[in-house]
């Protein structure tokens, strides 16, 4: 049997499970690990049953529960290479310091380095009066600081060396997978596309098993043309429907982040999803799901009838049936 359940869809957070065969599947895990327990078991899937972990992109709200969750159920992680290394990073802040700093800072641990071989050799001189005393090194000068801040450099990788517990990105493993190379994970087939958004590589995906084929994408500024060309022939399609445009307009965000969400690396409108339904979108899928809508610039309603007007005289028995996914409960699991 196929499975596609939503745990969640939205701003604070987004997760799905794909069940094909004996393999099951967390689509990103944007909820923590307690929350995505607790709505799994609401859903009637068991946690303990996951195989993998793939990810779109490292945004918070796909990532936040990844590494406690991954931990706790043993399982690997799959990401695009450059959306792994984004993780990290965010995960791993760096304390930033001017030149000025970072030179007084090399200047000060190998002066204490250098008269820590001083006393050293003083006690090593007072034994053997013929040993020859170390000559002392030019510290003004940053020429004389490579080989010094070498040193130092591998003291401190030496000092990350934390346990799995203290290091926050530490995974049980990590796949990678590449935009437009299908991979497979146990019975389920996946087949990753690139989507335009402001990430670092940012993935939606097509499953496929047991002749059951579900499109997923969120999380894009336009409907670009390999996109297009990958939501075909689907039985079940994840189609973002953001914002309202007038919401979003007259709403609260400051114009800054208003202009990233209606940018081409942004989200996509009601307006957008419905023309993508309208004019490029196949009409096979039997299910039509509208995810990651938008709390403050959104009203379920209305990315409803802006669907509802696309499908005009689509709807049926077997296709194109229209559900939302929700921010704060599962949806019911669909099944093939």
């Amino acid at each position: 049997m196929v499975r596609f359940t939503v745990l969640a869809s939205g701003s604070k957070g987004n997760s799905t499970v794909v069940s094909g065969g004996h393999t099951r599947i967390l689509v990103d895990a944007g909820l923590s690990c307690r929350e995505l327990f607790r709505r799994m078991n609401l859903a009637g899937e068991d946690p303990q049953t996951l195989d993998a972990i793939v990810i779109t992109h490292e945004h918070q709200d796909h990532v936040n529960g990844v590494a406690v969750t991954a931990r706790k159920l043993g399982i690997p992680v799959y990401f695009t290479e450059a959306t792994h290394r984004a993780w990290m990073r965010w995960l791993s802040p760096r304390r930033q310091m001017t030149y000025r700093q970072w030179l007084e800072m090399c200047h000060k641990q190998a002066a204490e380095r250098q008269a820590e071989a001083e006393s050293v050799e003083e006690t090593d001189s007072a034994d053997d009066p013929e040993e020859d005393l170390v000559e002392d090194a030019d510290l003004s000068s940053p020429a004389n600081l490579p080989e010094t801040v070498a040193e130092l450099a591998a003291d401190e990788a030496s000092d990350r060396q934390a346990s799995p517990k203290d290091d926050p990105t530490w995974l049980p493993a990590v796949e990678y997978f590449r935009p437009g190379e299908p991979f497979s994970i146990g019975d389920i087939d996946v087949q990753p596309f690139t989507i335009p958004h402001d990430a670092a590589d940012p993935v939606g995906f097509v499953f496929a098993s047991e002749g059951v084929r579900m499109g997923f994408a969120t999380d894009l500024g336009y409907v670009a043309p390999n996109v297009r060309e990958q939501l075909r022939n689907l039985d079940l399609l994840l189609l973002e429907s953001n914002h309202d445009l007038e919401m979003l307009r007259d709403g609260p965000y400051p114009w800054s982040v208003k202009q990233r969400v209606l940018s081409r690396v942004g989200h996509l409108s009601n307006d957008a999803a419905s023309q993508f339904l309208a004019e490029d979108y196949d009409g096979q899928a039997a299910y039509i799901i509208l995810g990651h809508l938008s709390e403050n610039n959104n009203l379920p309603e209305l990315a409803r009838v802006a669907a509802e007007r696309a499908l005009t005289g689509r709807a049926s028995l077997l296709a194109n049936r229209l559900l939302l996914a929700e921010q704060h409960q599962p949806l019911s699991a669909i099944r093939f």
